[in-house]
């Protein structure tokens, strides 16, 4: 069973710095609105990248074993959260909205494997709001 680690280091003020152990390393910071700095990571923000980057992942993974011929693939992705009355905040929904273009006959696949993406991410299948899929899906000769 793989077990993923991570460290922060605080550096100041509401700032830190995350070592992942891929070896990838970020500043990161509350966000702006709650003393925090803009343009790094936000905790909120690496929440709603790893649930948008595991879909991909598990996305592109469909696509190769349904030998669907994918021409293009980009997803944004949200976290609506709402304040709770002892001043707690959750995400209570997610939302993936990706966009993906394949070429003609593969069309027909491309709901199997958006299928599959969200039944094998183990970053969906891992949190506690709601992710709901919203595709936009165009075809190309």
């Amino acid at each position: 069973m793989p077990v993923y680690k991570t460290k922060v280091v605080w550096t100041g003020g509401h700032d830190g710095e995350l070592a992942c152990g891929n070896g990838t390393k970020m500043s990161f910071s509350a966000p702006p609105a709650l003393q925090g700095r803009y343009g790094v990571m936000t905790p909120e923000d690496a929440f709603i990248a790893a649930l948008n980057m595991c879909f991909h992942m598990m996305f592109i993974w469909a696509t190769e074993r349904l030998r669907i011929q994918l021409i293009s693939y980009e997803c944004e992705a949200e976290g609506h959260v709402v304040d709770l009355l002892d001043r707690t905040s959750v995400f209570e929904q997610t939302v993936l909205k990706p966009r993906i273009k394949v070429k003609a006959e593969s069309l027909g696949r491309v709901e199997k494997a958006l299928e599959w993406a969200r039944k094998y991410s183990l970053i969906a299948n891992s949190i506690k709001p709601p992710v709901l899929i919203e595709p936009t899906i165009e075809k190309e000769p």
